[in-house]
């Protein structure tokens, strides 16, 4: 029974590390929608950077985390809010996964009136 317990809190405090991230950041929150949008197809970094207004570094540290900007552990690969997937031609591309655009629900469930 304690088990069962644990891992719900371990998802539990997973749920909550996203959700803060997305909060924390409007580049991270802002990549997240677009790649939502766009669902199921994926994106590289300079077409995020582009929809987003945002610059190609800052989306870069979003997605994989950059030492002095965006810690890795709040990155959105690294909170399994979004997945990355290599082109034939050796392009990272990027897509929100399953379980990005639930956290996504839930903060936009949060914010209707």
């Amino acid at each position: 029974m304690q088990n069962i317990d644990t891992a719900d809190m371990a998802i539990e405090i997973q749920r909550s590390l996203a959700i803060r991230a997305l909060r924390r950041s409007n580049v991270r929150r802002k990549i997240t929608e677009y790649l939502n949008t766009i669902s199921p197809k994926t994106s590289y970094t300079s077409e995020i950077a582009y929809q987003v207004g945002a610059t190609t570094s800052n989306v870069i540290g979003a997605l994989r985390g950059i030492h002095t900007r965006y810690r890795e552990e709040e990155s959105l690969l690294q909170l399994h809010l979004v997945e990355e997937k290599t082109s034939k031609t050796h392009l990272r591309l990027y897509g929100i996964t399953p379980y990005g655009q639930e956290i996504l629900r839930t903060i936009q469930d949060r914010h209707r009136p």
